[in-house]
């Protein structure tokens, strides 16, 4: 007799999370800045400067979190998760078409919708400088120059800009695990009213606070 099978065993590995550091510290850096200037505006200020401040705060805060510090990509062996500014795309593998990298790294479904991942930028800088390590390879006769990828995913390769590299990643993940049955399923789409919510309230107190006067 067979033995019974298992559709929703655990992934083989746990989710590889990609996120941009530069990204992060510059969030950190504007969030530093934007606190330090509106709580002493709110504390220290005079007439209507503490509540335009408070409501300038509600508004900039979640939106400089969102666009900074909040995008991450997880991916593991059933899904890609993509956490946008102001959604969070599930991704069954088996709904992905392809993943494109020009001047934005993007994800495909089977149906033709995009969706782009804020996560891994694009650094046309690393890609200048992988180009000469490229050209300088060839030149001094590096037989591995021009012979293809030979390195193995997760591990870095010095002729790849690091955004490319992930990509390579996770083109190898899609198309390994499309047919996979744990991979199977429809895209799925939340908004992220956690980071809406606030920058909606703020933006309405600071528009009736300007035109109070």
């Amino acid at each position: 007799m067979s033995e019974p099978q298992h559709p929703t065993a655990e992934p083989e590995y746990k989710d590889r999370t990609f996120r941009s550091s530069g990204g992060i510290a510059g969030g950190v850096l504007l969030l530093a800045i934007g606190g330090w200037l509106g709580i002493d505006a709110v504390i220290q200020g005079e007439g209507r400067t503490p509540w335009l401040a408070l409501a300038g705060l509600i508004f900039a805060v979640p939106v400089v979190v969102a666009f900074t510090v909040r995008p991450a990509v997880y991916a593991n062996e059933d899904r890609l998760r993509v956490r946008n500014p102001f959604r969070t795309i599930t991704l069954p593998w088996a709904s992905v078409s392809g993943l494109r990298s020009g001047y934005s790294n993007e994800v495909f479904t089977q149906s033709g919708t995009k969706y782009q991942l804020w996560a891994i930028p694009v650094s046309l800088r690393g890609r200048k400088k992988a180009a000469r390590r490229q050209s300088q390879g060839a030149a001094a006769g590096d037989p591995s120059v021009g012979s293809g990828p030979t390195r193995r995913p997760g591990h870095a390769d010095p002729l790849r800009a690091p955004g490319d590299q992930i990509m390579d990643d996770l083109r190898e993940i899609s198309e390994r695990r499309a047919s996979a049955e744990s991979a199977q399923g429809e895209p799925l789409v939340r908004w992220s009213y956690e980071i809406l919510a606030p920058v909606v309230a703020g933006a309405v107190l600071l528009a009736v606070l300007l035109i109070v006067g």
